[in-house]
């Protein structure tokens, strides 16, 4: 309650306040006092008087709601609370007649919504007023005085309606609500409207232009941005068979309400593999907000750097992060920092590359203070968390690896980036090259060559053959096949284009790549410097101390870093986290720093920190202790994991015979050479060895179920990085594996290939599990090879379509062991279908087909009926959430009558009706075989039911009926 005496007492601090924001803050109270008829029309136009000072103004306010008594005073402190505090519009249209009979007076009842909706039409509204002949020009002209902000704009015009009989308030009643909700600022605030300008600017100008290598290059980011495979990630052990697949979202989607794992939390997650466009996600988010075109619900938003942070070694505040390290105010610091503390929901906050930090999350210490400094850890941590800044939207962007599980309870939503689709990489090559004829032969060539297009699926890889396509489609040297074949390929590409014109021919030979050897060894340096200290962006003085100068950097493989603080000398980094894996590959290679006990180090399955100290310390986020600089093996004791893994990866490839000539080039020894070639073969086979035999023995009279630990699939990329044939049979031989899941495990093509390489040996069939990867049609191509040797294969959830599975399909009657196929979750339509039902007409021994939740229809269903026909072995088929309808399942249930092994069909969700049902009804009279029957999720009815229950009463087979 607050009595007049208590009002009369804060009298000075309610003058501050009245007094302290705008004029428009100042009549935002008056609307309110309005709407609740604390203010007569009478004492609302003396309070109104332009040209007053608003100091005079307030203490007359306060005067004349104290005459009106406690009611009144109460009033007046809530007025100043809503205005204070509402940051958008009320939503008052389900008790607003637009019809109302009395509308002048629904217009002063909801004032404050009416102006918060006029607020950005008002041009536009007193056009149309004035065309209906409802004000005069001259009104016009008097609302539209320069001197007037929008907002008062609005208010004279509903003052106007107040006093004109002529039908502008009914107008205005209509009109308004048809408008709109507004998301602008409360108060137009000229700090604030200045810094959201300045930082517009800013971040548009850092985000419109992607820079290629020595700068001689720019693409605009509009002109070439393809959207990525962007899917709500599903958690692993939860997706049931009838599970749909996890939503694709588009860009413009990313805050939508889908998919939300805990709505009281604040950070959008957004995991991907390494160049597969997470960064150019986000300045594609940039560029949007920053032009105006979307993610306007933000008025702030704050592009942060994780590797640039990293490098902040003094403690920081919320208000430091924002101003020092993104865009300083050039007046009103104060102001701007309380209204983006006051309206946090209106603020976006995007981190990139969180996996580059040297620490992981962790929940142990609270900091909830935003103007007192910490460690950059800490203040990151609790602005995930919502300690800080509460409601304000964070987006971070991670590889998988550096996600915990105590990270995922802090997330609104995670959202996986699965690189480009077929049609997306098409796209990109076209965006990129527009001259006549050139994207046609790129194209082409991908298509011809699938291990080429298998690696194109990671945005990196498609930048870099649109680099490289004179050479690709030119020089005829063979298009790549592994990943270090393309890095190879580039390396030469840039080379190239560092040296004077017709000095060099075509080709890593001929003394280019010897020629430009000690650049190439500091850059490797560096880059393995980096990787030790967990550093990607490099100051001036890290660059003196590896010697790396002009010459070095011309070549273009560091760039400018991005940064949008201005001013500042921008630090350098490699073009990608990749590229600096690469170097520190042919630095290491090259240099007499590989060991034996280097190279075991590299290749171990358990990483360089397996004791258990070093596995307890990620957890506690104990920092690890500086080492002092030595050679590239005290160095790389220190990398992150992932960035391990690629490095070796890439050394496995630079060691390949294929590679031999091109080491003999830059002098190493041929004898050392044979040496770290048997020493990296040795250390591969034996850790998938060690892999293998980690896994606990099989339950006697069960084959033997390996699960996939997060490192084989890096394992396997190596070996065929290697490209030889005989360590693959080596690394397989005697493997008793009945069952290998490798289910959310990032298996896109590339993988595909590498996976069909080696398990080609195995020497006894096995299931292969696929679910919930990125296999797509062109990684269904690479597991062809390998085809014999599975007895299953499970595909669920993997963006095939009918493509893929035809060339399955076709692949797979020649395949003796293969008895299972699962493509449930798929993109499936009736074009598969004649490809399917050749296979379960020809194929002797195939025993079950599921097929469901993807876009099969009636059309579908009868041609594979045709193949059920004809099939006497099949015992599983999986049909649900498709589109089968009435005639489908008519066409299934004839062709299934006299089926002789059918076990187990399912039909649930195909929209089938009674006379599916009673064709279904007469297959159960004459099918002997069939033991379960699921028909959930259909539109059966009453007859249908009864139609089954006639047909159960001459069967004796059918156990269970849903």
């Amino acid at each position: 309650m607050c009595t007049q005496d208590a009002f009369q007492a804060q009298r000075s601090q309610l003058v501050g306040l009245l007094v302290s924001g705008s004029l428009e803050g100042f009549e935002s109270v008056l609307d309110w006092l309005l709407s609740w008829e604390v203010l007569s029309w009478e004492d609302y136009e003396g309070l109104s008087l332009p040209g007053q000072p608003l100091s005079r103004l307030a203490r007359r306010l306060l005067d004349t709601v104290w005459n009106k008594g406690t009611w009144g005073c109460e009033q007046l402190v809530a007025a100043v609370r809503e205005a204070q505090t509402d940051c958008q519009a009320p939503e008052l249209s389900s008790c607003w007649d637009p019809h109302s009979p009395h509308p002048a007076r629904d217009l002063q009842s909801h004032r404050p919504a009416i102006v918060r909706r006029l607020y950005s039409h008002v041009e536009g509204v007193l056009d149309l007023a004035w065309e209906h002949g409802f004000i005069s020009q001259y009104e016009c002209d008097e609302i539209r005085l320069p001197i007037f902000t929008s907002s008062q704009r609005a208010r004279r015009l509903l003052d106007l309606a107040t006093v004109k009989a002529n039908g502008l308030a009914a107008f205005l009643l209509r009109h308004v609500q048809e408008l709109p909700v507004p998301l602008a600022l409360p108060f137009e605030d000229t700090a604030c409207k200045k810094y959201m300008s300045k930082l517009r600017s800013t971040i548009s100008a850092q985000s419109r232009f992607l820079s290629t290598y020595d700068g001689a290059e720019n693409l605009c980011l509009e002109e070439i941005y393809t959207e990525n495979v962007l899917e709500i990630r599903t958690e692993a052990g939860l997706a049931e068979p009838l599970q749909k697949s996890p939503a694709t979202l588009g860009l413009e989607e990313l805050f939508s309400s889908r998919g939300r794992l805990n709505d009281d939390a604040d950070t959008l997650l957004v995991v991907g593999e390494a160049g597969s466009g997470k960064s150019t996600l986000l300045q594609r988010l940039h560029l949007l907000w920053a032009s105006g075109s979307d993610f306007q619900e933000f008025l702030f938003v704050f592009p942060f750097s994780c590797r640039q942070l990293q490098c902040v070694a003094k403690p920081l505040s919320v208000r430091t992060l924002l101003f020092e390290h993104c865009c300083w105010p050039d007046l009103g610091q104060q102001d701007v920092f309380q209204f983006l503390l006051d309206h946090p929901n209106r603020v976006l906050l995007t981190f990139d590359g969180f996996d580059e930090f040297r620490f992981r999350f962790s929940d142990r210490e609270r900091h909830c203070s935003p103007t007192d400094p910490t460690s950059v850890q800490t203040l990151l941590c609790n602005l995930l968390q919502g300690n800080l800044l509460k409601n304000a939207r964070k987006v971070l962007t991670s590889r998988p690896a550096a996600v915990s599980a105590l990270l995922r309870k802090c997330l609104r939503l995670e959202l996986c980036l699965k690189g480009f689709s077929e049609e997306g990489i098409e796209l990109y090559l076209r965006k990129c090259h527009r001259e006549p004829g050139v994207a046609d032969r790129l194209v082409r060539l991908l298509k011809a060559t699938s291990a080429l297009h298998g690696l194109c699926h990671l945005p990196v890889v498609s930048w870099m053959v649109s680099r490289c396509h004179r050479e690709l489609l030119w020089c005829g040297g063979g298009s790549p096949k592994t990943t270090t074949d393309l890095y190879l390929l580039i390396l030469q590409h840039f080379l190239l284009h560092a040296s004077p014109a017709g000095s060099v021919p075509c080709g890593l030979g001929s003394g280019l790549l010897r020629g430009r050897l000690p650049s190439l060894l500091r850059l490797g340096w560096l880059a393995v410097c980096g990787l030790g200290k967990c550093c990607y962006v490099f100051s001036a003085k890290q660059l003196q101390a590896a010697h790396v100068g002009p010459e070095d950097i011309s070549l273009g493989f560091l760039v400018h870093a991005r940064s949008v603080v201005p001013g500042g000398a921008a630090p350098l980094e490699f073009l990608h986290i990749t590229f600096q894996c690469f170097f520190a590959a042919l630095y290491l290679v090259l240099s007499a720093d590989l060991s034996q006990s280097l190279l075991r180090q590299l290749f171990s399955c358990h990483g360089p920190r397996s004791s258990l100290l070093a596995r307890l310390l990620p957890p506690m986020c104990v920092p690890r202790p500086e080492r002092p600089d030595g050679g590239a093996a005290a160095l790389l004791q220190e990398a992150e994991p992932h960035n391990l893994q690629i490095t070796a990866a890439f050394l496995a490839g630079l060691l390949s015979r294929e590679h031999r000539g091109l080491l003999a080039e830059c002098q190493v020894s041929e004898r050392a050479l044979l040496q770290r070639q048997a020493g990296a073969r040795a250390c591969l086979s034996r850790s998938l060895h060690e892999h293998f035999h980690s896994i606990p023995a099989a339950v006697p009279g069960e084959a033997k179920s390996v699960h996939a630990m997060p490192g084989f699939v890096w394992l396997i990329r190596s070996l065929y990085e290697m490209q030889e044939e005989r360590l693959a049979r080596e690394a397989v031989r005697g493997l008793k594996v009945g069952h290998l899941k490798l289910t959310f495990c990032g298996v896109g093509p590339a993988e595909c290939a590498a996976l069909a390489f080696v398990l080609r040996h195995l020497q006894r069939p096995m299931a292969l599990q696929l679910d919930h990867n990125s296999v797509g049609d062109v990684g269904v191509e690479q597991l062809l090879p390998c085809l014999n040797v599975c007895k299953a294969l499970y595909l669920r959830d993997n963006n095939i379509s009918d493509r893929g599975v035809c060339k399955l399909a076709e692949h797979a009657m020649h395949c003796q062991q293969l008895q299972k196929l699962a493509l449930f979750n798929n993109k499936l339509t009736d074009g598969c279908a004649h490809s399917l039902a050749r296979l379960l007409a020809c194929k002797r021994n195939f025993l079950a087909l599921r097929l469901g939740n993807n876009h099969i229809t009636a059309a579908g269903a009868q041609v594979l009926a045709e193949g059920l026909r004809a099939n006497a072995s099949l015992q599983f088929l999986g049909l649900w959430g498709n589109k089968v309808g009435d005639e489908g399942a008519q066409a299934l249930a004839e062709a299934l009558g006299d089926h002789q092994s059918l076990r187990w069909l399912s039909l649930v969700g195909n929209n089938i009706g009674s006379r599916g049902a009673q064709a279904l009804a007469l297959m159960l009279e004459k099918n002997v075989a069939l033991e379960e029957l699921c028909l959930e999720e259909n539109h059966l009815q009453d007859e249908g039911v009864c139609s089954l229950a006639k047909g159960l009463e001459r069967n004796s087979s059918l156990k269970v009926l849903k």
